[in-house]
């Protein structure tokens, strides 16, 4: 998988590495996975996001730095890795931040139809995650690199990314990865698990309580639908990134197939996370409104309002029932 990759990293110094923004476990896992492995062979490795790492990741900081979007300083690397991202334009909130630079990237990610807008893609829309790929990368190349720091990161990645391994994209190898990453790592799930998961603040509580409450069933209570407005975020004192993991509540409500959680941002529009448990495809769904990500699990946007955003979302899901 990483051959061609090995071989020709060889040929650059100084290399960039990116993740997608508003980032998950899965993407500042990779990536802090990934730029280890380059410091560890010899390459001067600097990581870039164009938002804020999340409060309950920041620990992943200690391992690697991901440093603010800094377009002067990316465009002086030899090289460019993207990670957990298939799309040039995922990676910061200008369009068009890669124009006039003239160096090559690189993409490695586990999302379906990426674009043809990379000199080298390492593409497996079966993986897991992207750090499942990032594992395969050390145990490619050389196994006995995968230390602590790297391994805490990787199974970061893979839990966040998995459902904590509970989603049908886990599979015997997925599983076979995260023995030899806890092995190696010589740590126990846990110290991880109460970093990523045990976090959550009194306010956030109250604004899942909120959340809670707006929860409505369509379709025969196969699609459900909660939102978050911004009378909810300045109530409770709390921020869009604390409505993280809100989706799985209604998706968790018996016979639904699929859920999705909308997010009202007043005039930038309605952001939205669909999640599915079914053959309903959300990727597919989600394409339809400007958005894309993985057939269980993906993002869309909507210019709103609100209620609009909820009647065109269950419009689309009422096409996506009938072909699951």
């Amino acid at each position: 998988m990483f051959k061609e990759f090995i071989e020709k990293i060889k040929n650059y110094n100084r290399i960039g590495v990116i993740s997608h923004i508003r980032p998950d476990g899965d993407c500042i896992g990779a990536q802090v996975g990934l730029s280890l492995w380059l410091q560890k062979n010899g390459f001067e490795a600097e990581a870039f996001n164009d938002d804020d790492v999340p409060v309950n990741l920041e620990w992943l900081q200690e391992k690697f730095t991901v440093q603010e979007f800094d377009i002067e300083k990316i465009a002086t690397f030899d090289l460019l890795i993207l990670v957990d991202g298939n799309a040039l334009h995922r990676f910061s909130h200008s369009d068009n931040w890669y124009k006039g630079m003239d160096m090559p990237v690189w993409m490695i990610d586990h999302h379906p139809d990426p674009n043809d807008e990379f000199d080298l893609q390492i593409s497996v829309p079966g993986a897991s995650s992207t750090c499942e790929l990032i594992y395969n990368l050390y145990k490619e190349h050389n196994p006995e690199q995968l230390d602590t720091s790297a391994a805490m990161a990787l199974y970061t990645g893979i839990i966040t990314d998995t459902g904590s391994l509970q989603f049908d994209s886990v599979t015997p190898e997925t599983l076979e990865a995260v023995a030899d990453i806890l092995r190696r790592g010589d740590f126990k799930p846990n110290i991880v698990a109460e970093q990523v998961f045990s976090t959550k603040t009194e306010a956030q509580y109250k604004l899942l309580s909120l959340a809670l409450g707006t929860i409505k069933l369509y379709e025969s209570n196969q699609i459900a639908v909660m939102y978050v407005t911004q009378e909810m975020l300045k109530e409770t004192g709390t921020t869009n990134s604390d409505t993280e993991g809100f989706v799985s509540y209604p998706l968790s409500i018996a016979g639904v197939k699929a859920a999705i959680l909308l997010k009202d941002l007043d005039e930038e529009g309605v952001k939205m996370s669909l999640r599915s448990r079914s053959d309903v495809d959300v990727n597919v769904w989600a394409r339809q409104l400007d958005g894309g990500g993985h057939k269980k699990a993906a993002g869309a946007w909507h210019p709103g309002p609100l209620e609009q955003a909820i009647d065109d979302v269950i419009e689309i899901g009422k096409k996506q029932l009938k072909k699951a």
